[in-house]
């Protein structure tokens, strides 16, 4: 490579990688081969970066988790300004309509991958779906303060309605995504006697 040009960060690039394949052909066929091939890398380079797949798929996860809470921050970040609906909206399709459909669907086809991000997080739960939850239940929290959300409403079982609605309607990969109407029918329902 010519002096002054730097590589693209290795890691990134395989979890792009991994993503590509994930959306493309689905967890089944997830495997380090496939990743590197996508990527452009001999397979070497994946281990010299990580100690196996395993690990490999675990940081992957762990990365987009990271990438839920920086959400959290945007999302905490209107509170009180536009609509609660609207504010969840934008929530959920950036959620479903990204890449973490099909990261749920690989940790749950992974039994290994699954018990060793519960390990590593030490929390119960699909990962990804139990962090979203947590942060729909803390903005709904930061409204009820406002007034915006019902007092008595209880935000948990609201996120958690938010989050299993919304994963069954955006989990066929190959289907058409819901309409924004189907999403703002299912928010509706779910927030019925909660947004004020």
């Amino acid at each position: 490579m010519p002096t002054g040009v730097a590589l693209r960060d290795v890691r990134e690039q395989l979890f792009a990688a991994a993503e590509r394949v994930l959306l493309r052909d689905g967890p089944h066929a997830l495997t380090s081969r496939a990743v590197t091939v996508e990527a452009g890398v001999a397979k070497g380079v994946l281990h010299r970066h990580f100690a196996d797949f395993d690990e490999f798929l675990a940081e992957l996860v762990i990365d987009r988790i990271a990438r839920v809470q920086f959400e959290a921050k945007a999302l905490f970040a209107r509170v009180g300004s536009g609509t609660v609906v609207e504010n969840l909206r934008v929530v959920l399709e950036d959620l479903f309509g990204s890449v973490a459909v099909a990261i749920v669907s690989l940790i749950i086809f992974r039994d290994d991958l699954r018990a060793r991000l519960r390990a590593v997080r030490g929390t119960p739960g699909v990962p990804l779906l139990t962090e979203a939850a947590a942060m729909i239940s803390r903005y709904l929290e930061a409204e009820q303060d406002l007034g915006r959300v019902a007092p008595d409403a209880d935000v948990m079982a609201v996120a958690g309605m938010l989050i299993g609605t919304g994963h069954l309607m955006f989990a066929d990969r190959s289907g058409t995504p819901p309409s924004p109407a189907e999403v703002d029918r299912m928010m509706a329902a779910a927030l019925a006697g909660v947004v004020r």
